[in-house]
Formats: structure tokens, sequence, C-alpha cells
């Protein structure tokens, strides 16, 4: 059975002593890369690990829901400057004929309205760029974090003036929430954590 488990860096350690506990001693290696120590062990049982962590800095934030928006910028562990906005989009209706038609249209229109909004504070937090850039903001960041409506990720990153960010190293959140301060917050945290591939023998009875 595998399952993913996040862990923040400095639990890292105690996370592998407890597996070592409950699995029995084994092999461990570690191997430096950009992102930071990759960790893969062998437990006595058969259990392995790989644990991948994403320690880039400075690092790239950008959530978009169709209830919000967050762009940020993050030196370590710590929000160097952010933006939180909401922006309506609507939802899919059952309704037919032109009434669908309208609908669509309208929708078409709010998500580009979202989509240019998002872009224009992505490239003024995250790149530094645009006559509204913020001093001592700017340049490429080491590594992306994105989160939220994954179609609507995929727009904003599209954008002609994001193209620099196409290639970085990038940790996926998928499952967070409308963004808000704490999302973002959370989602710095989770970006940060190890990821965990957890691989456990199956337990006969």
């Amino acid at each position: 059975m595998t399952r993913v488990l996040e862990v923040a860096p400095e639990r890292l350690d105690r996370w592998l002593a407890g597996f070592a506990e409950r699995h029995g001693p084994g092999d461990a290696t570690r191997e430096q890369t950009l992102g930071g120590v990759v960790v893969r062990a062998v437990a006595q049982d058969g259990s392995t690990l790989v644990a991948t962590p994403f320690a880039y800095s400075p690092l790239g934030i950008v959530l978009v829901r169709r209830g919000g928006y967050a762009a940020g910028l993050a030196i370590a562990d710590r929000l160097a400057v952010a933006k939180v906005g909401s922006r309506h989009v609507q939802g899919r209706t059952k309704a037919g004929g032109w009434s669908q038609q309208r609908y669509a249209r309208r929708r078409a229109k709010q998500t580009d309205e979202v989509v240019a909004a998002v872009v224009r504070h992505v490239r003024r937090i995250v790149l530094g760029e645009g006559p509204d850039a913020l001093e001592g903001v700017g340049g490429i960041p080491a590594g992306l974090v994105v989160g939220g409506d994954r179609g609507l990720v995929r727009d904003v990153l599209s954008a002609p003036a994001l193209g620099s960010l196409t290639d970085l190293p990038r940790r996926e959140l998928y499952d967070l929430p409308d963004p808000t301060r704490a999302v973002l917050q959370a989602a710095l945290r989770r970006a940060r954590a190890y990821r965990i591939e957890l691989t456990e023998p199956e337990r006969r009875s």
C-alpha cells in the first residue's frame, strides 16, 4: 500500500526516527538536489520511502479559483509580499437554449477578467514587472507553487507575460479552497513540506 504524506522540514528527522522504530532499521541514502536533500530508505520489514523536498527560495505562489485568487513571493518560510483578492466566475447552468448561451458568454467574460487580473498581479508581485511593480521585488523565482482550479491556473500561466515561469520547478496543490490570506499561508507551509511517498507491505490477518 502506497500513500503520500507531507512533513515539515523541521520534523523530518523525528519522523524518520519513528519510521525506523515502526518498521525496523534498514538502509537510507541522502542525495543533494537543487530542491534540497532527497531521502530514500528501506526498512527491515520491506517498507520503503522517498522523501522529496521543495526548498526553493524565493518561491512564487499562484492560487486561483472561481471565488478568488492569491499571488505571493516567499523567502524561505516567510511571505515577503502578497496580494489576495476576490473575483466571481459564475457556475455552470442547466438552462438550455438562448439562456445557456447567454450564461456561457457571461461566464467566459468573467473567466477572462479573472485570468487577466491574476496575470497582472503575478507580474507585479512575483516578477516585479509592470508600471505598478513593487519596489525591491523582481526577477524570476527559483520555484513555483500553484493551486486552486487547474483550468484557471493553466490559463494564467499560459499568458505570454508569464512565460518565464513555465519551466520552473513546480509544486501543485489543487485541493486548496478559495484563496484567503490563511489559505496562502497554508499553501506556503505545504509547499515547503517534504512529500513522502511511503510504501508498506500488506498486513496478513
